[in-house]
């Protein structure tokens, strides 16, 4: 029976992900053109002409390697290379250089380690461990129960009483914290704001992300519980609860990482992702919400390989893509979608 059920909604998942390969080949198109890729990198004659010497008359340009997106980096740039891009400001549509106009150099990046232990106790003290030692905010693990892997993948939460237990001498009113959970979205994200009430924080100041990114789980991830249309119905409800009593709360952080991790190279990631955004964000318009109201609680997870200025790339062409993206179809209406990684 649970085969048949999970064959079921495999097929249903068919139809999400097929409409999302569709719109993930135009926006691979997109990026493809947006990236540098010439087949001959030109170097700085001058520095071309000193690094001859040094390699004893070897070409220079043996030293220009390629990324396995096909992206030629070259051994050193200079103001030339940026000369024909775009004078664009942080805070400024179409948010390329970030959302906010002073990004991190006023407020840093936030670093917290993914984590989660077999039991609440053990996971409590690793955190407040964490806390002591410097970090400003926490990331859950939790476990598989539906997937037969109770309290090995991460912490297992069976009731609130767990939630509370989880968080007990963790001040909630000041820790960001972030639930890497899918399936089991709902009721984790309840128990939270119930813990939340408990320590007397009401959950208009509770601040962190849900990561609630349910077509990553049927592209790559696989842990999903129910089939797509309830899924993704439960989705539209989290966007209408959290932007009408969560303001601080951001109710979807859509996951390139993971797709990554399954053989994609970093074109294809940043492709879906901004296949899956647009897909949710018509959800949200689907359930009579208006992109002004849960847009800008959208995050997302991008894979940090090992080459940072293609990582770089990608987050900026996946900001600006999906905003003119959601521009062309109208949905940006006063404010801005706010996306952060």
């Amino acid at each position: 029976m649970l085969t048949a059920q999970r064959a079921c909604a495999a097929l249903a998942a068919q139809r999400l992900v097929r409409a999302s390969v569709s719109s993930a080949h135009t926006h691979c198109s997109l990026i493809h053109t947006s990236i540098p890729r010439q087949d001959q990198a030109e170097l700085h004659p001058e520095w071309a002409s000193l690094a001859k010497k040094q390699l004893k008359g070897k070409n220079p340009e043996d030293l220009i390697w390629r990324t396995p997106e096909g992206i030629n980096i070259k051994p050193v740039y200079t103001k030339a290379d940026s000369a024909a891009s775009a004078d664009e400001l942080p805070g400024v549509f179409p948010y390329t250089r970030g959302p906010y106009p002073t990004m991190y150099t006023y407020r840093p990046w936030t670093i917290r380690q993914y984590a989660g232990f077999s039991t609440v106790e053990e996971s409590n003290k690793f955190y407040k461990d964490n806390i002591k030692a410097g970090q400003q905010g926490l990331s859950v693990a939790f476990d598989l129960p539906t997937h037969r892997d109770v309290g090995m993948a991460g912490v297992a939460i069976d009731t609130v009483e767990d939630m509370k237990m989880l968080f007990d001498g963790i001040p909630l009113e000041k820790m960001s914290v972030s639930m890497t959970m899918n399936g089991a979205v709902i009721p984790v994200l309840a128990m939270f704001i119930v813990t939340g009430e408990e320590q007397g924080v009401s959950k208009a100041k509770l601040t962190g992300t849900i990561q609630n990114d349910i077509l990553k789980e049927f592209m790559v991830r696989n842990t999903y519980i129910f089939p797509p249309e309830p899924s993704m119905h439960a989705i539209a409800d989290i966007f209408a609860y959290t932007s009408k009593h969560m303001p601080k709360f951001n109710s979807i952080s859509i996951s390139g990482y993971h797709l990554q991790e399954a053989g994609a190279d970093a074109i294809l990631e940043v492709a879906y992702t901004i296949a899956n955004g647009l897909e949710y964000c018509r959800t949200g318009l689907k359930a009579g919400l208006t992109i002004d109201e849960f847009a800008c609680y959208i995050t997302a997870n991008f894979h940090k390989g090992s080459y940072f200025k293609v990582c770089m790339h990608e987050h900026q062409n996946y900001e600006g893509t999906h905003m003119e993206l959601c521009s062309k179809q109208k949905h940006i209406k006063q404010t801005r979608i706010c996306f952060t990684f």
